[in-house]
């Protein structure tokens, strides 16, 4: 496989990786939760909140996609998905503030399920490469 240098320098870049899905994972389930108290009639406040809480899970994904790539130059041909961004965009963020009705909110707390399912399959990933790596050492 790979010497251990390399074999070290993944696993911390696969700690790293961990840490910084695990605060994504933080942030979208709490966006998530606003997401849900939108849907039951929240306002601009909530509003306001729950994207706060998406725009911090997006600086973590920021740093998950670099620490992807670094992962992947330090083991040269690892099978990990190249980029990872998060299913909720400008016009989803227009919508919810705009229109602030109770499908645009439904739709939103959808999206934010779906990025917040890809975060948690991406750690698990993560975890299952981290004990690969720790028995090749």
């Amino acid at each position: 496989m790979a010497n251990e240098v390399q074999i070290n320098q993944a696993l911390s870049l696969t700690d790293q990786l961990i840490s910084e899905l695990d605060q994504a994972e933080r942030q979208l389930s709490s966006a998530r939760n606003w997401g849900f108290l939108d849907v039951l009639g929240g306002g601009l406040i909530t509003d306001l909140i729950k994207h706060s809480k998406l725009n911090n899970a997006k600086l973590s994904m920021e740093r998950v996609n670099y620490l992807l790539q670094e992962l992947k130059r330090v083991l040269g041909g690892i099978s990990m998905p190249g980029d990872y961004s998060m299913n909720v965009g400008g016009f989803e963020t227009f919508a919810d503030f705009f229109f602030d009705s109770g499908i645009v909110d439904v739709y939103m707390t959808a999206k934010i399920m779906s990025s917040l399912n890809e975060v948690r399959s991406l750690k698990n990933r993560c975890y299952e490469l981290r004990s690969r790596l720790a028995s090749a050492r």
